[in-house]
């Protein structure tokens, strides 16, 4: 029934929802460059050539869309100050094949080990993390606080605008208009911005109209491929998350179809294949995640159309350039809505699984992972720090695996 309606979908349809999931993805994505003295226009090109090698490795069945992590972006800037921009992509696709390596010992042993590593009192904070954690970057968005040139009253004025059309557009729309609420609320905070005066055109006017991205080849060095390697062990867990994550929505399991030994080989060449260009390394988005749970666009047709606009937006620099002047507060008006939809997710994991979360061990799990991912907690230092979902995801399987069992009737 299923493929019989994905085959009945129109191509706008599939297109302009397509364009929406890059739309949300798009702020994040050229960020990580922008901080990392990287191409932005080559992390468009790296990100959608990545989502499709993913969907080729995964066979068309997880709507995910990968681009820059943020998980890399101190040691990308640690590493190209110490070894340079080549250097550090030699390290990054050598972090890639550690996914492909981690891949193989997966599909040799099996999942079924994941369900006791990872059962749903250390997966539903762990997706809760991924959203509320990134809760401050949305607020500082939709506050103005990013901006150099608005202040609090148009930000707050733009982004609760956005926010309520999108909405708006997403309990009450009906047709087309119920499957574009995103791309609503940002044409709605564009055109705003516009009558106010806010938005800067001088990138477009300077920008060409096409040109090719500042490709840079990797050169391999020991010293920058050890420094890189270890980095890529705490977004692996990252990774089952966000693959848990998306089949809540979906209600599939995706761990075991296509199997989270593809997934991750997808994963793993995506960054491998970024690397090779000089892109940031890829992961999968939690913004899209959030997009597909509250548009429940989980065709993963659309996120082949949306890698194909990124891959052309490369290419493109007017474009790019008029994407770029979406002010701040219209991006943080709607993600403030998709962060939380994917903590409504985590929890909803939780309270599917039906244990008591006041038990001692329950409680103990949870309340950790919840207040070392959100509070910021990190452990180590320099380019080797571990905070955030890595952190909070490390510690709950930690805590899982030691604590004692509950007995029964407890």
């Amino acid at each position: 029934m299923r493929e019989a309606t994905s085959q009945a979908e129109s191509w706008p349809k599939v297109v302009l929802t397509g364009a929406q999931m890059l739309f949300v993805a798009f702020g994040a994505l050229v960020l990580v460059p922008l901080l990392t003295g990287l191409d932005p226009s080559v992390a468009l090109f790296t990100a959608g050539a990545g989502t499709l090698i993913f969907h080729a490795v995964t066979k068309q069945s997880v709507p995910v869309f990968l681009a820059s992590s943020f998980a890399f972006i101190a040691p990308i800037q640690g590493s190209v100050a110490s070894f340079g921009v080549p250097a550090t992509m030699g390290g990054l696709m050598a972090s890639g094949l550690v996914y492909v390596a981690i891949s193989q010992a997966v599909r040799l042993k099996g999942t079924a080990w994941l369900h006791r590593l990872l059962p749903a009192v250390v997966v539903g904070p762990v997706i809760m993390v991924i959203g509320l954690a990134l809760a401050p970057v949305a607020v500082s968005m939709a506050t103005g606080e990013t901006s150099d040139n608005i202040g609090y009253g148009p930000a707050i004025f733009l982004s609760m605008t956005s926010l309520l059309v999108t909405l708006l557009l997403a309990v009450f729309g009906r047709g087309l208009l119920r499957l574009v609420p995103i791309m609503g609320g940002i044409v709605t905070g564009y055109c705003l911005a516009l009558l106010m005066g806010l938005v800067d055109f001088t990138p477009v006017r300077e920008a060409a109209w096409f040109s090719v991205p500042s490709f840079t080849a990797p050169s391999f060095h020991w010293a920058a491929i050890l420094f890189m390697i270890p980095v890529a062990i705490a977004p692996t867990v990252e990774h089952i998350g966000d693959m848990v994550a998306i089949g809540s929505v979906t209600r599939k399991n995706y761990l075991e179809k296509p199997g989270l030994h593809r997934t991750l080989l997808g994963d793993g060449l995506a960054t491998s294949v970024a690397a090779l260009f000089g892109g940031p390394p890829n992961t999968t988005y939690s913004e899209v995640t959030g997009a597909v749970t509250l548009t429940r666009a989980f065709n993963p047709k659309y996120m082949i159309v949306a890698a194909i606009f990124a891959i052309v937006l490369a290419f493109v620099s007017k474009l790019g350039a008029l994407l770029q002047t979406i002010p701040g507060p219209v991006m943080g008006g709607i993600m403030t809505l998709l962060f939380g939809s994917i903590a409504v997710v985590g929890m909803n994991t939780l309270v599917r699984a039906g244990q008591s979360l006041t038990a001692p061990r329950n409680l103990v799990v949870v309340s950790l992972i919840l207040v070392f991912g959100i509070g910021g907690m990190q452990f180590g230092s320099g380019q080797f720090t571990l905070q955030g979902v890595s952190l909070a995801a490390l510690v709950g399987i930690a805590l899982n695996w030691l604590l004692p069992k509950a007995q029964e009737g407890e």
